[in-house]
């Protein structure tokens, strides 16, 4: 009886890429590998798709010295085009349903587009954040049924959880040392060279690809328990009313004190990762108390965030029915467009459920997407004397250029700001978190 051959590896030298998603994670990668390699990028959103060739970028992740090798990338909406390619990375979203379950259409939609145009020696390399398990439990026989082919025999599978830091202009992806593993030590081997062709920080080659899926979800999900942790504190210090970013700040003065700092968690990572490795370790039988404790408190941070402003302005005489209120900053965090899972939006709802008339201000979002998603009409400029509070709620650098004068500006003579960023000086504020 004859065993079947095990289809090569491609050449990685002749290697043709095909990127699926190209938003905040799959774009840079598209760019580093068109630098060395033919590259195709496919985007199911047809506008995305427009701006890209005409050279925008609406994540704001690239710059002028992107611009080259933007033009160089093959684009398409079609997946069609998938065809003829040796290497797929995929790397489209990976949310929660609103029951906080992990929704995987995203991912095996792309898997499916992979699948039809699969050929032997073929390696398809995941990037999107799962549990451990997801790629070769959910994905791979998704390529198997639909492609017809053998996994590891004819096509191979790797895992390379992405690490990009939406907003961040000093850790970009050559920076950042990238986890890498393949479904058989020699796709493995593979898959790690490939990166390192465009990581400069150097690459870590996990054991197997569970490892990796499990290095990703735990990354986040110690942050989400860290700030939930400051979280914790800052409702306990506002009880015995004294100030936490003090008390943090005389914490921080030993070395092995972590500088956490509480607030709002949005985001695609932070506040979605966590529930990924929840799902699974309770299929598994273990429930991870800590972690959805952790889930549990910075869910409910808008609504403590509100609470926090409506004592403060009671404080102050001022009724929250018809008050004039100015939240500033709509994103999930400072210096970035990106709107997804923005807490902000919640605390604004809120807010109006109180009778509040709320203004949102963003320099940084794009009014039309805004609205779109959130649900929220972004004001062009707040008026100066117009507010009787304004709540602080991202730490952009314009915020941070106006200072305490210019915020203080936009008050009524008796009006009080809430600061949940420590943006501004303690004296310079009514209240923070």
């Amino acid at each position: 009886m004859n065993t079947p051959s095990i289809s090569p590896l491609p050449a990685l030298d002749s290697a043709r890429i095909a990127i699926v998603g190209l938003g905040y994670v799959g774009l840079p990668l598209a760019l580093a590998f068109a630098r060395q390699f033919h590259t195709f990028g496919l985007d199911l959103d047809r506008a995305r798709i427009r701006a890209l060739a005409a050279g925008h970028d609406s994540t704001g992740e690239t710059g002028a010295e992107d611009q080259p090798w933007l033009e160089k990338l093959h684009l398409s909406d079609d997946p069609a085009a998938l065809a003829g390619h040796d290497v797929f990375i995929v790397a489209v979203p990976t949310p929660v349903t609103r029951h906080k379950w992990p929704d995987l259409s995203p991912l095996i939609s792309a898997s499916e587009s992979v699948a039809r145009a699969l050929r032997p020696g073929n390696v398809v390399v995941f990037e999107s954040t799962v549990y451990p398990g997801a790629t070769e439990e959910v994905c791979v026989p998704v390529l198997e049924e639909i492609s017809g082919l053998k996994f590891n025999r004819d096509f191979f599978v790797g895992y390379s959880p992405e690490r990009i830091n939406p907003g961040d202009q000093t850790r970009r992806l050559p920076d950042i040392v990238k986890v890498t593993s393949g479904s058989t030590p020699e796709a493995a081997d593979f898959v790690d060279a490939l990166y390192r062709r465009i990581i400069s920080a150097g690459t870590h080659l996990a054991p197997d690809i569970r490892t990796a899926e499990a290095a990703k979800a735990i990354e986040n999900t110690q942050r989400d328990v860290n700030i939930a942790l400051m979280n914790e504190f800052a409702g306990m210090f506002a009880r015995l009313g004294m100030d936490t970013e003090a008390v943090l700040e005389a914490a921080g003065t030993k070395w092995n004190f972590l500088p956490f700092r509480p607030g709002l968690v949005g985001g695609h990572c932070i506040g979605v990762d966590p529930y990924y490795l929840i799902h699974k370790a309770q299929e598994a039988g273990y429930h991870p108390e800590l972690v959805m404790a952790a889930r549990r408190i910075n869910d409910g941070m808008a609504s403590r965030v509100v609470a926090r402003l409506l004592r403060a302005m009671a404080k102050a005489r001022i009724s929250t029915v018809g008050a004039r209120v100015l939240v500033m900053g709509v994103t999930f965090k400072e210096n970035c467009p990106d709107l997804r899972n923005s807490q902000v939006a919640g605390v604004i709802a809120e807010l109006r459920d109180c009778h509040a008339q709320v203004d949102a201000y963003d320099p940084w979002v794009d009014a039309a997407q805004c609205q779109a998603e959130c649900g929220i009409e972004p004001i062009a400029q707040p008026e100066p004397g117009h507010y009787d509070a304004v709540l602080i709620a991202v730490a952009h650098r314009q915020f941070r250029e106006l200072g305490a004068d210019g915020i203080r500006a936009l008050l009524k003579p008796d009006g009080i700001v809430f600061d949940v960023k420590y943006l501004l000086p303690r004296d310079a504020v009514e209240a923070r978190l």
